[in-house]
């Protein structure tokens, strides 16, 4: 429903960033663009397209009468920044020390919200804090503040002069207006990325639109204030679009060793082919089915099942649903993986990842704040720093290795 890795997601189809959770996104301040030649008269034809498909004239001369199209969403669209991480990078970014001590407070913040899903939907607490943790840091207001904008000027400015997927700009910014029209949300508080992402589990106006739920019966949908009706709604497409199945977990890291991966069995028969859970507990539902994957050669191994592709309906990435797997369990007291995936390290503490922040921004090199995150501005301090030093690969991923050079000093 969501966060980055494809195209192709339901709330981040647009998105092009690769491995961000809402929280990484670029700040770029808006700037005053003069609407280019040509945006008036789309603008004024544009009229008729958004009233056939039901938006009032009243809401078009609110939000689109004056609007000028936020130009700089195609600098974001030509920049997004690549890093290219290895599996065990990616997971560890997003299982940091930061997310879990947060997501854990987050539980006891909202202990009955998830007592409530897991009644109704059957959704496991863990999946749903780790897509609130990686999508927009459990709803930090800093988050909204520093890298959301108003989604209408990019909208506009994508429907009109975006080639290759104007048809999804038009039909998004359309979904948009209708929002504002069912007084679901104002153009002032619907902000998001600069593709039109919002709120805490970052939905696209379409998801907004055809997916949410009033789950807080405060009589509109909502990604923003309380996060009953984003995590609510979450549950819900998981269940219905990605087939939860209530009660199983989501897999286990297991011990497969001559055992060929893929094949759907159920875990009693994985069990009589010698596979085994890593911790040397027993699979709790042996009828259930699973299949097997390794991800990395030498790494660990996983049992998959249903739960683990119902996330990954949410983002069409083996890595991230592998990921938001991982947190949730992590976040519920489960531990590190048992096998380390090869050439891998640990993941940082909270204080590590600080020290480093502090060092890198001594050195010259901007973070963008330290407070244990990493997001974009670190990684690209991190990149920064490996390429002038000739740490290799110039990876921008902030582990123990770039500390303990930095602890060198110059």
């Amino acid at each position: 429903m969501k966060h980055s890795d494809s195209l192709i997601t339901p709330t981040r189809r647009a998105l092009l960033r690769s491995t961000l959770g809402a929280g990484a996104l670029l700040a770029h301040p808006l700037t005053a663009f003069a609407a280019p030649p040509g945006f008036d008269q789309w603008r004024d034809g544009f009229r008729a397209r958004a009233l056939a498909k039901g938006v009032s004239d009243a809401t078009y001369t609110r939000v689109m009468g004056r609007i000028e199209p936020d130009m700089s969403v195609f600098k974001q669209m030509a920049k997004q920044p690549e890093f290219h991480e290895q599996i065990w990078q990616y997971v560890n970014r997003r299982a940091s020390d930061w997310r879990i001590t947060a997501g854990k407070e987050a539980l006891r913040r909202n202990e009955a919200l998830f007592t409530r899903i897991e009644q109704d939907f059957g959704v496991e607490r863990g999946t749903l804090l780790a897509l609130w943790g990686v999508e927009s840091a459990y709803g930090d207001p800093l988050v909204q503040q520093n890298h959301m904008r108003p989604i209408f000027p990019s909208l506009a400015a994508l429907a009109w002069n975006e080639p290759r997927r104007r048809a999804y700009w038009e039909t998004e910014l359309i979904n948009a207006l209708k929002i504002v029209d069912r007084g679901w949300g104002t153009p002032e508080e619907m902000r998001g990325s600069w593709a039109g992402a919002m709120g805490h589990t970052q939905w696209m106006p379409e998801v907004w639109l055809n997916v949410g739920t009033d789950y807080d019966r405060d009589g509109k949908v909502s990604p923003f204030g309380k996060p009953d009706d984003a995590l609510g709604s979450s549950a819900r497409y998981l269940l219905n679009r990605g087939k939860y199945r209530r009660g199983e977990h989501w897999g286990y890291e297991v011990r497969a060793s001559g055992a060929s991966a893929g094949g759907n069995r159920t875990y009693a028969a994985w069990a009589s082919a010698g596979v085994t859970r890593a911790d040397g507990q027993p699979f709790p539902q042996p009828n259930a089915s699973a299949q097997l994957w390794v991800p990395v050669a030498g790494g660990p191994a996983f049992l998959l099942g249903p739960n683990f592709y119902a996330v990954r309906s949410y983002n069409p990435s083996m890595n991230y649903a592998l990921a938001i797997c991982h947190l949730g369990d992590r976040i519920l007291g489960g531990p590190p993986f048992i096998q380390p995936f090869p050439g891998s390290e640990r993941v940082m503490t909270l204080a590590e990842v600080q020290e480093m922040q502090t060092r890198l921004t001594k050195a010259g090199f901007d973070t963008g704040g330290t407070d244990g995150r990493v997001g974009n501005d670190t990684m690209k301090a991190v990149k920064d720093y490996q390429t002038k030093m000739g740490l290799l690969p110039a990876d921008g991923y902030g582990g123990l290795k770039v500390l303990s050079r930095l602890r060198q000093g110059p």
